[in-house]
């Protein structure tokens, strides 16, 4: 069978076609970037001589349909094409991919199956006039044994050649699968895009950065299929929701999907296909989001629902309770879209567990649908339920449906003071202290009175992490605390003695948290270690130690007790599993000891610890990702790989520009900043770095901090002369405070270009510190100071163990200064060398050696090159056409200009 060649697929565009056409894009472009190659396997199966036709098999939602299209649409006009479905409706109905042919036939072609079938055959040749067909059946695992018959004389008598759609080999009729056995139709087996192919789709149909906690989120989504992914893409442009921040796309909100768009095409055809018994298991699941299987057994019963599980249209997970989804989360989204409320809560009313006297006994999975399938109705939550609810929303990060389920609550029941807590605790997610001030303050102090001592507590507790965010009530969290603490202590005689304890515990790790806050470690050292070994603290509050602990490991890393750091963290990661479902617990612990990591030179160990961080990544899809990018970012930044770090960063600006969090925006801007200065982009360094300055305000120390070095640091890169004395000054500051880490940081970046007496200060800090950048920061600042080549180039191996790009750059640049000052060759060809293999790390040099090379003319250079690589005068001589003597000439001017003596030190020099 000859066919034309196919055409360009669309979507093949250049890389300079770029910009927002996307969301305009052809119906199949999409699935052109994704499946072009599948398309063309199809293609060349199809035009084999000895072949019948093809297979395309997958499980639903790859694309197998589109595949099929994009290969035959190849073929143009020159091939006749016949388009095909077995209905799949659960009864083999006869002829039934066949009725609309069937319709067309003569009665007199109606008396046999063999009249039918030569019939249809002579039906199709008149129709196809002397071309070659193609037929494409979609759904061929349920054809019925008459279309069977018919499809294979069609095969056998070369009428046509067939391009056949189905989930599995093994679902095909036998004589089919006997052919492809045989060799006489192929196999082509397409899987799900992965995340990384998800991700260069996006970005190749969308024009600009892309990432990759989007792609992420859609790729979950859409379960890997193109053509989704394009609706989904299309639908939430369309509702605002997915828009291009500067040169990066991100979402303004969690994906909801309505149906609006060619999604909703896609999902009546698979709902109109499926059973009444699964039609209304997918309303259930669409509702409920989850739910257990044993609750959803005693539903339906078991059979149908083993059979949608081994069809994929549910999944059971692997947990104890064996929690039930629906297979595409997409299809649950649009179909309870469609729902009435009285549906939903009919629905509702029919899970075994849902009585008001069975709530309590709810899961946390259970709980939040459960009062999602309640709001989506728009009915109220009671009020013990909300607050569960509110708090458990909370805790998995999903701050707009924690208010949602608060807004349950009202002034006048019992659980508004807890349910206000919630709401502030939300509202803080959202980057909103004053809101969540507002919400601490509509509690009333008859309210307040009625508190027992730990729900006291629990309250000052929330209201102190406000007032820390807001610049004119920081300064009085301390004065809170005596306050709350004078209370506790005036007590009546009938307050239970434990709970009085159990505040008191709560006040003391309320003030370690706000002291943390504000960066004033060192003053409660000794109390946090006391804290950290209160074994008496376990009869009342079995988790104060361990969040104590927690803290003190962050306040050792601060204060340049690094190792001790690390092993209080080995400590605590050993206990956590026994405290797995305590909240906010684990994310605590990741995120401290990111910055314990990171800040000790260990930023590769600090980016696997964010895989730990799951606490933010809870019932909201896209929660946390801009933090996850941010410290991605941030740990290419320390570690001086700029050109790395750049893609997170920009994503984590796009998200927090869209969705602002609390001082993280000013980070970010510092984080570029330095990250294009590395690469030496300075237009683009100074366009952040004002961002950064723009962006002000009160943040938690540890965020600040790290945005004030980074801003320094890109302005030192940018040859601001005031960067230096900044870095300085800042160094002092955090000597004085005990901050011994930061110092010695700050030095680091200060010393570039340092004097003797900023080396002595560098090397006396480094001797209050501990660990492998302790020791870096103490070794440069010796080789430095004694302007000495080898101890520059072991610094620049310490560098290189801990993969500080830059600074290793730097220890290089001063180890080939020094060498070159010292006349040693053999080191100052160390030194070079390893500048040139930091080349592509290190576009920019932080420190420009003065003496890279002397100046040789080109001959000189031309000689030097061939006798560095051994070759002898006399060849060297007879290769550029000079005298023997003319080559010893030359050779003697490199030796003296170079400071070498022999041959072997010109490798790597010239």
């Amino acid at each position: 069978m000859t066919v034309p060649p196919a055409p360009a697929r669309a979507g093949a565009a250049s890389g300079d076609d770029r910009g927002a056409a996307a969301p305009s894009a052809g119906r199949h472009s999409w699935s052109g970037l994704a499946r072009g190659a599948d398309a063309d396997r199809v293609v060349r199966a199809l035009t084999a001589p000895e072949g019948m036709g093809v297979v395309i098999t997958g499980d639903r939602g790859v694309g197998k349909s589109l595949v099929g299209r994009s290969a035959i649409a190849a073929f143009g006009a020159d091939v006749y094409t016949l388009q095909l479905r077995s209905p799949g409706n659960g009864t083999a109905t006869p002829y039934g991919c066949l009725s609309f042919t069937l319709a067309r036939l003569p009665q007199s072609s109606l008396g046999s199956p063999t009249a039918i079938l030569h019939g249809i055959t002579s039906l199709i040749r008149d129709d196809a006039a002397g071309r070659k067909c193609v037929i494409l059946l979609d759904n061929a695992g349920a054809l019925d044994e008459q279309s069977t018959g018919v499809l294979l004389n069609l095969l056998q008598t070369g009428t046509a050649r067939l391009a056949a759609t189905a989930q599995r080999t093994t679902d095909l009729p036998p004589d089919f699968y006997w052919l492809i056995t045989s060799g006489q139709l192929a196999e082509v087996r397409l899987s799900a895009m992965t995340e990384l192919e998800t991700r260069k789709v996006l970005q190749a149909a969308l024009g600009h950065r892309v990432s990759t906690a989007l792609a992420s989120q859609l790729h979950e989504l859409v379960g890997g299929s193109p053509t989704l992914l394009q609706a989904v893409v299309s639908e939430q442009i369309e509702r605002g929701n997915l828009v291009l921040a500067g040169s990066v796309w991100t979402l303004v909100d969690e994906v909801v999907l309505d149906g609006r768009t060619a999604l909703e095409d896609i999902v009546r055809a698979r709902y109109a296909r499926e059973s009444p018994e699964a039609r209304e298991v997918i309303e259930v699941l669409s509702c409920a989001r989850s739910m257990s299987l044993s609750r959803l057994a005693r539903m339906y019963g078991p059979s149908p629902i083993a059979d949608m599980e081994e069809a994929g249209q549910i999944v059971v997970d692997r947990t104890d309770r064996h929690f039930v989804t629906l297979g595409d989360r997409y299809l649950g989204d649009i179909v309870r879209n469609w729902l009435s409320v009285e549906r939903r809560l009919e629905l509702r009313d029919k899970v075994p567990g849902h009585r008001e006297e069975e709530l309590g006994e709810l899961t946390v999975q259970d709980l939040l649908a459960y009062a999602a399938w309640t709001l989506d109705c728009n009915a109220e939550l009671a009020p013990a339920h909300a607050l569960a609810a509110a708090q458990a929303a909370v805790r998995l990060f999903d701050p707009k449906f924690a208010l949602k389920c608060a807004g349950s609550i009202r002034s006048r029941d019992r659980e508004w003071p807890e349910g206000q807590q919630q709401k502030a605790a939300a509202y803080l997610q959202l980057g909103l202290p004053l809101q969540a001030m507002s919400a601490l303050d509509d509690i009333s102090e008859a309210q307040l009175m009625a508190l027992p001592p730990r729900a006291f507590a629990n309250f000052i507790a929330s209201k102190a992490d406000c007032m820390a965010w807001l610049e004119d009530r920081s300064g009085k969290v301390p004065e809170l605390l005596r306050q709350a603490r004078l209370r506790l202590q005036e007590s009546g005689p009938d307050t239970e003695a434990d709970g009085l304890a159990c505040a008191g515990l709560c006040l003391e790790l309320c003030e370690f948290n706000y002291l943390s806050f504000i960066g004033d470690y060192a003053p409660m050292m000794q109390r946090l270690r006391d804290a950290a070994e209160n074994t008496a603290a376990d009869a009342v509050d079995p988790d104060f130690r361990l969040r104590a602990a927690i803290i003190l490991m962050e306040a050792l890393g601060m204060t340049g007790r690094e190792l001790e750091a690390r092993s209080v963290m080995r400590d605590i990661a050993g206990q956590l599993g026994e405290r797995a479902n305590v909240p906010r617990l684990r994310e605590n612990f990741a995120w401290r000891s990111f910055n314990v990591l990171l800040l000790a030179g260990q930023w590769r160990q600090s980016i696997d610890m964010l895989k730990d961080a799951s606490g933010r990544a809870g019932h909201g899809l896209h929660s946390g990702s801009a933090a996850t990018d941010l410290a991605v970012g941030l740990a290419y930044v320390y570690a001086g790989r700029g050109h790395l770090a750049l893609d997170p960063l920009l994503a984590a600006i796009a998200q927090l520009e869209v969705r602002p969090s609390l001082q993280s925006l000013r980070q970010a801007y510092a984080a570029a900043a330095f990250a294009y200065a590395q690469m030496g982009n300075s237009v683009q360094a100074t366009i952040y770095l004002d961002r950064a300055r723009s962006a002000d305000g009160p943040g938690r120390f540890v965020v600040s901090s790290s945005a004030d070095f980074c801003m320094d640091m890109a302005s030192r890169w940018l040859g601001d002369p005031d960067a230096k004395d900044r870095l300085v000054r800042a160094a002092e500051r955090y000597d004085r405070d005990g901050l011994y880490t930061l110092a010695g940081i700050s030095m680091l970046g200060a010393t570039v270009n340092g004097t003797v007496k900023d080396f002595l200060f560098m090397e006396e800090i480094a001797g209050r510190r501990q660990g492998q950048l302790a020791e870096l920061s103490r070794v440069v600042a010796v080789g430095s100071r004694k302007k000495d080549a080898e101890t520059m180039l072991d610094a620049a191996a310490l560098a290189a163990a801990l993969e500080l790009d830059a600074v290793q750059a730097r220890c290089a640049a001063l180890a080939f200064d020094f060498a070159r000052g010292a006349g040693q060759a053999s080191l100052a060809t160390a030194a070079h060398s390893m500048l040139e293999s930091l080349t592509d790390s290190v576009p920019s040099l932080p420190v420009i050696p003065r003496n890279k090379g002397p100046l040789l003319t080109d001959r000189e250079r031309q000689i030097a090159s061939l006798a560095g690589n051994g070759v002898t005068n006399k060849d060297i001589a007879q290769e550029i056409g000079i005298s023997v003597r003319t080559v010893e000439g030359h050779l003697y001017q490199v030796f003296t200009k170079l400071g070498v003596s022999s041959r072997s030190d010109l490798l790597g020099l010239i």
